[in-house]
């Protein structure tokens, strides 16, 4: 903005100068009447002339140059025919200099004839060609013609020469030596002013589009018509008049070169400067967001663990994690909706800020509880008045719009290095301490060994999942992506679920980070791609269209180093055509940029479809999105739930939208739940969703069976909002 401003104040200064030389010219040629070699001497006058035909030749010369230079870069026909037009002016500049009287060159007979002729057809053709181009469409040419074009000027100034120099005389005479121009010379002069005239109301059209540009184009005209007036009055070529008209058409070509400068260098170059900006500060804000919780602006878990990798084996003096579980935040949340639970959440975490020393470090790791890291502890003593005294700041009630609510906490607390010497061992201890504390009088406990029992019920899980392959208790089930511009089902994705026999049904977010941390991802994502595969060609065989299964690829299959041989075999074994397979990664997947790069392009080899899943939630370099063949982004759910609400999720989905547009990605929006999100993604010409509006993961079967119903039902959801698209235009209007 700052820069903005200087350039304004700083064009407005330029401008205020020329306007004060133009009034001075004007006063000397109103208070002398006197030849000019009365002030400089006659004998120095066709030196100084030719001076200033050489500036005018230099400056219609460089705009010649610049446009050519600029032509590879964009291919504008009015750029090109900008810039041979000033080609020819600028010759013709140069022959009317050489061939002005006194100047010892090609001409017998010293008279004004051909150099007169040579201004003529420059100021005629000046005229005439910026009105043609102004009413030439603009498109983009091929780069070839730019030598062909530029030839033009070369055959236009060979024409003039050979009708001007012909042996018998063509052209009348412009100028009588000591009776000033000719009637014909002031007819073609003031046709050119009538032209520049209709050049300027055009001008005038546009200045809200291009101030600038505009502006000095019209400065431009005005000087050409004010040279125009002086090239009709003026007695011979030492009058004054005539001198200071060469000022006038030196400063008309000045304003000339700025105007093109402006518009095909300075312009475009701000704009670029201006789009990093933006980009820059985008960055910024997707990096605070990635660190940050968006309800309450405290750092999050990633903050938290890399300032414990960072700080927390310095020394081995004493150190703490609290973790602090919120009460009724859930029931809240299921009773009085998300609005209120994060209006107390964020109450909440203020008020902890007030107690908590700057020195602590608040982190918010969920929505029901928050950790802090306290990198100095003198005794347990000091930890428990801590505790204590968030503890009292809970008794008032939180009052949120008509409702009075309360809520305690749950303080759970680990030692460093008495309780462990990991970080993720040190929160998860807390954490631990924390689900008990709700146990005790005070809700105040330190870990013991003795309440690590969820670890051993965890060890038990990861024996059941080895297990539970060969069992066959994991299955799939698939969950429609709609296809937005058809309204077709043209892509499923393809989630894993597992069935336990004496537990009965186990989220995928408990048993998937187990497979994870115990390594048996890798032979479980390689059954869900086999699976996804031949289920896909399944469908084909009972007569379905042509369906894209996305499967989702975690950390430990992308450093497998037989990964890209795997999915040859899978693809070869199934039958299936690598474009109707997709694999999805994850954000937080892309830091490690050299490895991923090279096996994502053998991956891109094979003609699969590459995603980022769950995009804008981790943080990386968005360099990946140009190293890496991407092809589509899935935008996670939780953006997408609540951008009608949020206006920092609704800028952050327009932003992803309109990134992935430039850079020609697809983008599949997740968990759409309700019409009004849906509504709007279908106003912002998103490509695909998913969500339960439509339809949840189902089985295989009930997909196959349903197949038409949820096209239907698809058919029938889309219609309605063009439907009440259309009546909102109508009520509008009317």
């Amino acid at each position: 903005m700052m820069w903005k401003f200087n350039e304004d104040f700083s064009f407005v200064k330029q401008s205020i100068q020329f306007i004060l030389l133009s009034i001075i010219l004007l006063i000397v040629i109103g208070l002398g009447s006197d030849k000019f070699y009365g002030i400089f001497g006659e004998n120095n006058y066709v030196t100084i002339h030719l001076m200033m035909e050489m500036l005018i030749t230099v400056v219609t010369m460089s705009i010649s140059i610049q446009t050519w230079l600029i032509t590879p870069y964009i291919l504008s026909n009015r750029v090109l025919y900008v810039g041979a037009l000033f080609l020819t002016i600028s010759l013709l500049e140069m022959a009317h200099a050489l061939s002005y009287k006194g100047m010892p060159f090609f001409i017998t007979e010293s008279t004004p004839y051909a150099s007169t002729w040579f201004y003529m057809f420059c100021r005629l053709l000046l005229s005439i060609g910026f009105l043609i181009i102004l009413f030439i469409k603009e498109k983009e040419i091929k780069s070839i013609y730019r030598w062909f074009i530029y030839s033009l000027p070369f055959l236009i100034i060979t024409v003039c020469f050979v009708v001007i120099y012909a042996p018998t005389p063509i052209l009348p005479p412009l100028l009588i030596e000591s009776e000033g121009p000719t009637v014909l010379k002031n007819t073609l002069q003031y046709i050119a002013v009538a032209i520049h005239l209709v050049i300027m109301v055009l001008l005038l059209k546009n200045f809200e589009k291009s101030p600038k540009i505009v502006f000095l184009l019209f400065g431009s005209s005005i000087y050409l018509i004010m040279s125009d007036f002086l090239y009709t009055i003026y007695q011979d070529v030492y009058d004054i008049k005539n001198f200071i008209g060469h000022i006038f058409e030196l400063g008309a070509s000045y304003l000339l070169f700025r105007a093109i400068y402006f518009s095909s260098i300075e312009k475009p170059f701000q704009q670029l400067i201006d789009t990093q900006k933006h980009l820059e500060e985008s960055r910024e804000k997707m990096h605070f967001m990635a660190y940050h919780n968006e309800i309450t602006n405290l750092p999050n878990k990633r903050f938290l663990m890399e300032t414990l990798k960072k700080d927390l084996y310095i020394s081995k003096s004493p150190k703490a994690i609290l973790a602090i579980g919120i009460e009724r935040i859930t029931a809240i949340k299921a009773s009085l909706g998300s609005t209120y639970a994060d209006q107390m959440i964020g109450l909440i975490a203020q008020r902890l800020k007030n107690v908590l020393p700057e020195k602590h470090l608040l982190c918010m790791l969920r929505e029901d509880y928050f950790v802090v890291y306290i990198d100095e502890v003198s005794n347990t003593h000091q930890l428990t008045q801590l505790s204590q005294q968030l503890q009292v700041v809970m008794e008032e009630s939180f009052q949120i719009q008509h409702f009075s609510l309360n809520s305690q906490l749950n303080i759970g607390i680990a030692l460093f290095p008495t309780d462990s010497y990991k970080e993720e061992e040190l929160i998860r201890f807390a954490l631990y301490a924390m689900h008990e504390a709700q146990k005790m009088p005070t809700r105040i406990r330190f870990y013991e060994s003795s309440i690590s029992e969820e670890t051993t019920e965890r060890l038990i899980l990861e024996n059941d999942l080895h297990d539970a392959l060969a069992n066959q208790e994991l299955f799939l089930e698939y969950q429609p992506q709609l296809d937005l511009r058809t309204g077709q089902i043209k892509s499923v994705e393809a989630l894993v679920r597992w069935q336990h026999p004496k537990k009965g049904w186990i989220s995928p977010g408990v048993f998937i980070p187990i497979a994870e941390e115990s390594g048996l991802i890798i032979p479980i994502g390689q059954w869900v791609l086999e699976t996804a595969c031949q289920q896909v060609k399944r469908w084909e065989a009972a007569g379905l269209p042509p369906i894209k299964v996305a499967v989702n690829l975690s950390l430990g299959q992308l450093f497998q180093q037989n990964l890209v041989e795997i999915i040859h075999n899978v693809l070869e074994k199934t039958q299936l055509e690598p474009k109707y397979l997709q694999l999805e990664i994850t954000e937080s997947m892309t830091i490690n940029i050299d490895h991923m790069t090279t096996i994502l392009h053998k991956l891109k080899a094979l003609g699969v479809t590459i995603a980022v899943d769950d995009f804008g939630t981790g943080y990386s370099s968005l360099s990946y999105l140009k190293d890496f063949p991407i092809d589509c982004l899935k935008i996670d759910r939780s953006f997408v739930q609540k951008i009608q609400s949020n206006t920092t999720d609704k800028a952050l989905v327009d932003m992803i939208l309109s990134m992935a547009k430039h850079l020609q990605l697809k983008v599949v929006a997740e968990g759409i739940e309700e019409i009004e999100q849906l509504s709007y993604l279908v106003a912002s010409q998103c490509d695909t969703i998913q969500g339960f509006l439509f339809s949840k993961p189902v089985s295989p079967r009930t997909l196959q069976e349903n197949y038409q119903t949820l096209h239907d039902d698809a058919k029938y959801i889309l219609d309605s909002i063009s439907a009440s698209k259309v009546q909102g235009e109508h009520t509008l209007q009317t």
